[in-house]
């Protein structure tokens, strides 16, 4: 348990930040969005869809990785097997350690959604069950349901609380994850990135006593076998003795679980809900917004039906402190789960940080947005993650930095990741500084928007590369960016280190170089923009890789994303290389 407390101790990621950063941006997902969750890296889209420029080949040749005739340089027949081979190759792959299930749930990350049901803003607009088909189809395996008394007073709705939302019955969520269940098992393989893992449904009640047995009714009704309505292990057993030992990610197979609330008594009513988020809406609108946030009451109450589904894991505020102070929760509930905004979790850091890594080693904590990101903007997850809380809950309906960095952890994945040991039980060796050096050739077909000249003659492109490390406590605190020479083809024939693609076909051939400490969450975002002037400097594609599963000393091609989360036919030429600083 001492390295829980000696590795959290040294982070002190809440610092104020700087300068603002300009490039967490992401545009709206939609029902083409394959990415942020995980479920991109284990898609292989059509090979043969990819374009290799005739710059990146001759530099692959004169690399001594590929042969001229493995090139195909003199060819118009397509990929080479070898050239294929290399296309097809991963440029990161997550250890099988990382993905064994025989471990407690409070041992991994889960991929995990906020406010799932909105399709984008948080304050009006729409909601849609469709969201859980893109959230959990895109990796997410933990959704939230904001559930509340319909207007018929018989079927519970899921909206957003005290806002301007449209809403969706209860059931039609039900129904759809339902069907999503289904579908995975259907689609099912031993292979990771492919096998049923559980989904986790937090879920929010604001129901009264008869709206709350109408969803367990309808639970019941519609997930059948599918939802967790007992224990898994026999009676007799250390979890049936109250010591709140935890399940396992494998006993839980590809069942859905319920995290229900449970409230101290004389737990007041209380929101997230910023009144900075009125400043958006017009008078009308804030008249409605304010009728709505009276009319709307919490229920502080949950009725045993519904608790009992509660079985690994119910969701607290705690009244006061001691949850990490003395290390026990008081008048806790069996497997509580810290459910906490990022501005909660923050005001007892870094003073408690190390406290409350040792508690996360035992037990589940949810993170979720501040009420204030009502443009569905995001917390950043990397320094919440380094104190080992399990569920970064973050709004999918954008695909900005945060996305792609929780992209980065899930690659490839079900949906869980084991934390670092330090951040379990296990002991962990100290740590050093490490060096990495990106070897950057060069891009093909970068996606031009319709506005621009499609042959790319009016871009200057340069890749630009932030490492993202649990120190940083925002995306805005200005983290060590490195970024290559803007590229431009030469019009009057000068050839470009002896070749002189086009622009959207770019040639750096640069080396960028980082020092850092030794830790497992470290992230690097690349992004490929645009050098204009007198304007801010489009993106137009993106990625994001854990350092930690990087295949290094080779030269691999990344697949690039544009700011939906979406595929691209756009590929980055790199090499990592990292050592002992």
């Amino acid at each position: 348990m001492d390295s829980v407390s000696s590795r959290v101790s040294k982070l002190n990621p809440f610092a104020g930040s700087k300068t603002k950063d300009d490039e967490d941006v992401g545009e709206t997902t939609d029902k083409k969005t394959l990415a942020g969750g995980g479920r991109a890296g284990r898609e292989t889209a059509a090979i043969d869809q990819l374009r290799v420029s005739n710059a990146l080949k001759t530099f692959l040749v004169e690399k001594n990785v590929l042969s001229k005739d493995e090139a195909g340089l003199d060819s118009l027949d397509g990929h080479s097997a070898a050239l294929r081979t290399l296309l097809h190759k991963p440029h990161a792959i997550v250890p099988t350690t990382l993905t064994n299930r025989s471990h407690p749930l409070p041992d991994y990350f889960v991929s995990s959604s906020h406010n799932t049901y909105l399709l984008a803003h948080q304050l009006y607009g729409g909601s849609s069950a469709e969201a859980y088909v893109q959230a959990l189809g895109a990796g997410a395996r933990c959704v939230e349901i904001d559930a509340w008394d319909g207007d018929d007073k018989d079927e519970p709705k899921v909206t957003h609380g005290y806002t301007l939302i449209s809403n969706i019955a209860f059931r039609t969520v039900c129904e759809t994850v339902r069907d999503v269940v289904d579908q995975e098992a259907t689609h099912a393989s031993c292979e990771q990135g492919y096998r049923p893992a559980p989904i986790l449904i937090s879920l929010e009640n604001h129901c009264g006593a008869h709206g709350q047995q109408r969803m367990v009714d309808i639970m019941h009704e519609v997930l059948g076998d599918r939802l967790l309505n007992k224990a898994v292990r026999d009676k007799g057993s250390h979890e049936q003795e109250g010591t709140g030992e935890h399940v396992t990610l494998d006993e839980l197979g590809s069942k859905v679980v319920v995290i229900v609330e449970y409230h101290f008594p004389g737990e007041p009513d209380s929101s997230d809900h910023s009144s900075s988020s009125e400043d958006e809406l017009s008078n009308l609108d804030r008249r409605k917004y304010a009728k709505k946030k009276e009319e709307a009451k919490g229920s502080t109450v949950i009725i045993p039906a519904l608790a009992d589904l509660g079985i690994y894991a119910q969701s607290v505020k705690p009244p006061n402190n001691a949850w990490f102070e003395k290390g026990v929760l008081e008048r806790s509930p069996h497997h509580p789960l810290i459910n906490v905004s990022e501005t909660g979790l923050m005001s007892h850091l870094p003073q408690h940080i190390s406290k409350i890594g040792v508690h996360n080693s035992n037990h589940l904590m949810r993170v979720y947005p501040k009420g204030s990101r009502i443009s569905s903007k995001n917390l950043n997850p990397v320094p919440f993650w380094a104190t080992g809380a399990q569920i970064c809950a973050l709004n999918w309906q954008t695909f900005g930095a945060s996305m792609q960095l929780n992209e980065a952890l899930f690659t490839g994945t079900d949906g869980y990741v084991l934390k670092p040991a330090a951040l379990r039980h296990e002991s962990e060796q100290a740590r050093g500084k490490k060096r990495l050096r990106l070897q950057v050739a060069g891009a093909t077909d970068i996606p031009i928007p319709s506005d621009r000249d499609q042959d790319g003659s009016d871009i200057k492109p340069y890749l630009t590369c932030t490492l993202v490390d649990p120190t940083h406590s925002a995306l805005s605190s200005d983290p060590p960016k490195r970024k290559t020479a803007t590229y431009q083809k030469h019009k009057l024939g000068v050839l470009h280190k002896g070749r002189n693609p086009p622009n959207k076909d770019p040639l750096w051939d640069e080396t960028l170089e980082w020092e850092y400490n030794d830790d497992e969450l470290v992230f690097l975002r690349l992004l490929i923009k645009s050098d204009d002037s007198f304007a801010s400097n489009p993106i137009f594609a993106v990625s994001a890789v854990r350092l930690l599963y990087v295949q290094q000393n080779e030269w691999l091609f990344i697949r690039m994303l544009n700011l939906k989360g979406q595929e691209t036919r756009c590929s980055l030429l790199v090499k990592f290389e990292i050592q002992d600083a």
